[in-house]
């Protein structure tokens, strides 16, 4: 599918666009399935709430062909290439399930970790997200500041080391500080990401963005692709590779029935 020059705009001036229900019912049970069978895994890539229930699994495609194919599936590679005006490969995956008081995510910029910590030159990559849940305002929608990728690197940014999750993913983000996001949501504004299911998002890695704990008894399962430029690589290995790319290699586009092959 080509993106609409309205949806590039609006693309360039927000930091993101939705596209609604690009994914059928049907292949959202497919990822669905695919989604609880990794997130039963018992590695180091599965962070897990206090009561011991899971709530991300990083490198999800590393894990499962079902997610291999959708990192290349043409619905969602085809307007990453258009918005890019390049090829890419996949930096990180990751299954995010927010359930009933369950992990919040801190305000930060994905850029910001990707280039301090993992060394990618510049911010020209996406974050991909589908959503195999309808996302409301109940149920703890992604909340993001539009035009902050204007901003660059927020360089008052932190590493937070009394957040609950610090020894896991938290150790390498870079929180965005009080100040800084009083400054930015007066200059800037701010919104809740909402859809239905089978919606992917399409969003600049510079947007600042963060999520609130989720106190509905209404699950919210996202999985998220990001990706960056070919020429634009991770130059340290700080991180396990289920959090950062060892594999530049360009995604090639599958078949458009390249998920439903797996039902």
């Amino acid at each position: 599918m080509d993106l609409t020059e309205k949806q590039i705009s609006e693309y360039d001036e927000n930091g993101w666009i939705l596209l609604p229900e690009l994914f059928s019912k049907r292949e959202i049970s497919i990822l669905e399935a695919a989604a609880m069978d990794v997130l039963q895994r018992p590695g180091p890539e599965v962070a897990r709430e206090p009561n011991g229930d899971p709530h991300v699994c990083w490198g999800m495609h590393l894990f499962d062909e079902r997610f291999g194919a959708l990192t290349k599936h043409p619905r969602v590679l085809l307007p990453v290439e258009q918005l890019m005006r390049s090829q890419v490969f996949v930096h990180q995956s990751r299954i995010n399930i927010k359930q009933q008081n369950g992990s919040i995510v801190e305000w930060h910029q994905d850029f910001g970790t990707y280039h301090r910590v993992d060394g990618i030159p510049e911010a020209r990559g996406i974050m991909i997200g589908v959503f195999l849940d309808d996302v409301n305002a109940c149920n703890a929608p992604v909340l993001a500041v539009p035009g902050s990728h204007k901003e660059g690197v927020v360089s008052e940014a932190v590493i937070d080391d009394t957040v609950a999750d610090h020894d896991g993913a938290a150790k390498y983000r870079y929180d965005i500080t009080e100040t800084t996001m009083k400054r930015l949501v007066e200059r800037r504004g701010l919104e809740a990401i909402q859809g239905p299911a089978g919606s992917v998002l399409l969003m600049n890695m510079t947007v600042v963005h963060g999520s609130s704990v989720n106190i509905s008894p209404l699950r919210r399962l996202l999985l998220y692709v990001n990706v960056s430029a070919t020429d634009n690589r991770g130059e340290s290995f700080v991180r396990p590779e289920y959090y950062a790319a060892r594999d530049f290699s360009p995604l090639l586009p599958l078949s458009d029935n390249c998920i439903l092959d797996y039902q």
